[in-house]
């Protein structure tokens, strides 16, 4: 029997992770108060390898770090691309016109001089 059922509110806590680009997975677990990251990944059942970069609320947490009872812990995948890079692909793609603070301009305007 576990704390939660001996009349402890526990706690209920959002898991969520992205198996692959895109797609984002999610399951609700219901865990005695007090519970660290560690007990959350373990009552998850599945293997998150040997040390998977976790967040609270896009904040970073250690294994064990104690959760508290609404909390959404996430599991982060490595990055594919770095995020430099990507944005100078982007730039090329998109060209100078189509970037950056003042690309749009207001109907009648003129550009300065």
């Amino acid at each position: 029997m576990t704390d939660v059922d001996r009349g402890d509110p526990g706690l209920t806590i959002t898991l969520v992770w992205s198996p692959a680009e895109r797609v984002v997975e999610s399951t609700v677990l219901r865990l005695p108060s007090g519970s660290t990251v560690q007990a959350a990944l373990t009552a998850s059942g599945r293997d998150w390898g040997a040390s998977p970069k976790l967040g609270v609320w896009g904040r970073k947490v250690a294994l064990d770090d104690v959760l508290r009872d609404g909390d959404r812990l996430e599991i982060y995948r490595p990055l594919t691309v770095d995020p430099k890079r990507a944005r100078r692909e982007r730039f090329s793609r998109q060209g100078a016109r189509t970037a950056g603070l003042f690309a749009r301009r207001r109907p009648g305007s003129t550009p300065r001089r």
